[in-house]
């Protein structure tokens, strides 16, 4: 079920130079927009959704929510876009999503709250293998201390986490399940993921 407290923001906002410099969520993925799919699987997570874009915006606000471009010049990268959702969030929480992960899991939402309420945490990220620190639940308290951060020349999302009280929520991948937190970063990723038309197995479980 949607919960009240988050609002889902789906990362749109890079340069997506390993692309060729195309905006990556509005490339298609299985017929559609990535930013469709990523629309698709976050709806039903949240309570509130919105887009943070920079360029074509008009074809972002088509999917009728927010966009909201980043506050700060030059693409300075996902904490910015987390900014802005902070910022603008009616929400106490923000969770963000990259367009370019078309099937991470559709229980992201329930299990990082989970996490930050049973531990008294300010921000949850998924780990598998490694840290997955493009999806981010955020307390939206901590938008001033993000600006600060941003304003010192700082980048990394892992980083600033740790600054903070943070809990990391294991997902134990396997077999298709193993996509659920790719990035799609080269055109040769997504038509890869594409040929394989694997099953959708969007509840990877828990470790």
């Amino acid at each position: 079920m949607a919960d009240a407290n988050i609002t889902g923001l789906i990362l749109a906002g890079g340069r997506g130079s390993r692309m060729g410099g195309v905006d990556k969520g509005l490339q298609a993925f299985e017929g559609e927009p990535m930013v469709a799919h990523a629309l698709r699987r976050l709806r039903p997570q949240v309570s509130a959704v919105a887009i943070s874009a920079n360029r074509h915006l008009p074809a972002y606000e088509a999917y009728g929510v927010p966009v909201w471009p980043d506050l700060l010049p030059d693409y300075p990268g996902p904490l910015a876009g987390l900014l802005s959702g902070l910022t603008h969030a009616a929400t106490p929480w923000v969770l963000t999503v990259p367009c370019d992960a078309p099937r991470f899991p559709t229980d992201l939402a329930s299990r990082l709250y989970r996490a930050v309420r049973e531990r008294g945490a300010d921000i949850a990220l998924p780990v598998t293998d490694r840290l997955e620190p493009a999806f981010c639940l955020v307390a939206t308290s901590l938008r001033d201390d993000l600006a600060k951060y941003l304003g010192m020349g700082e980048r990394k999302v892992e980083a600033w986490a740790r600054q903070h009280r943070w809990v990391e929520v294991p997902y134990r991948l396997q077999g298709n399940d193993a996509f659920a937190f790719a990035n799609l970063n080269t055109e040769e990723e997504l038509k890869l993921l594409e040929q394989q038309r694997m099953p959708d197995h969007s509840n990877p479980q828990g470790a």
